[in-house]
């Protein structure tokens, strides 16, 4: 906030986002492991919104494994379609939020499976 405070453009520009436009770039941010990454990347955001974008560059709303395995299965990746973005982004977040490698791989698979079962929420 005290960088898009620091930036009336950008800050008019956050005001106009969607609320999922604001979680990207939040998303976005927080992905960042060290802390002067997490910097450059508010820096680069207000940058972005005082320029007229609308998402933050370089971030696959979809995770690229995930969106693979969607791309294996043509029902699915229809069904994914079909999805609202706030039902997308909830199983993407919930995949995000694997604490390791074989947790995220069983998450995707149980993803692709509940969504081939018609769920539209991971849980």
């Amino acid at each position: 906030m005290a960088a898009l405070d620091a930036s009336p453009k950008a800050k008019a520009a956050w005001a106009g986002l969607t609320p999922i436009s604001r979680r990207d770039f939040v998303s976005w941010i927080n992905e960042a492991k060290k802390a002067d990454t997490r910097i450059r990347r508010i820096e680069r955001c207000c940058e972005s919104l005082a320029s007229g974008k609308r998402r933050p560059c370089c971030y696959a709303v979809v995770p690229i494994d995930f969106y693979k395995a969607l791309g294996e299965d043509s029902a699915a990746k229809a069904k994914w379609s079909s999805l609202s973005a706030n039902e997308k982004r909830d199983f993407t977040d919930w995949i995000e939020e694997s604490e390791n490698k074989s947790e995220r791989k069983a998450r995707i698979v149980r993803a692709c499976t509940a969504i081939l079962a018609g769920k539209r929420r991971p849980h």
